[in-house]
């Protein structure tokens, strides 16, 4: 075992973790983040997308105890109580989802994508979620909500 100490959501957490605990089954299955979306365990649907110190990663291809002394938000974190982060209502706002399976990680890269870019183009914002797969959609309101909430986000129009 490994003793790690990490923050999550702004909660520091310190626990042993065997070294070869995913990040994801570490959030999931010890911290009770469950928004955070076990899909294909080979970093190639992005369902399990959260921040590392502010930066989107997919949380099944690191190791919890790479995490150590960092910070890690999950799509739970984005939220401030009841009130949802301006991605979460513009995917909401635009029905940018249909199973759901795929949205914690698209808002999660989308929330990167507009920090770096924060009036991004339709193309822009197709790039910039490549690695985040959606079987249901076609893209087009997640790419409509993507711009929504840069909008809100930067406080006016994308």
């Amino acid at each position: 075992m490994t003793r790690i100490t990490v923050t999550v959501d702004g909660t520091r957490y310190t626990d042993d973790v065997e070294p070869r605990t995913l990040l994801v089954q570490y959030l999931r299955d010890r911290l009770g983040k469950v928004g955070t979306v076990v899909g294909c365990d080979t970093g190639n649907c992005g369902a399990c997308t959260v921040h590392l110190d502010g930066r989107s990663v997919k949380s099944c291809q690191l190791l919890a105890v790479q995490t150590d002394g960092h910070e890690v938000t999950t799509i739970e974190g984005l939220a401030n109580g009841a009130t949802l982060h301006p991605m979460q209502e513009a995917f909401r706002d635009c029905h940018a989802l249909q199973c759901g399976f795929c949205t914690p990680g698209m808002i999660m890269q989308a929330v990167d994508l507009v920090t770096e870019n924060p009036h991004p183009t339709e193309a822009e914002v197709r790039e910039g979620l490549e690695g985040n797969l959606c079987r249901c959609t076609g893209y087009h309101n997640i790419v409509k909500a993507v711009q929504q909430g840069a909008g809100a986000m930067s406080g006016g129009q994308s």
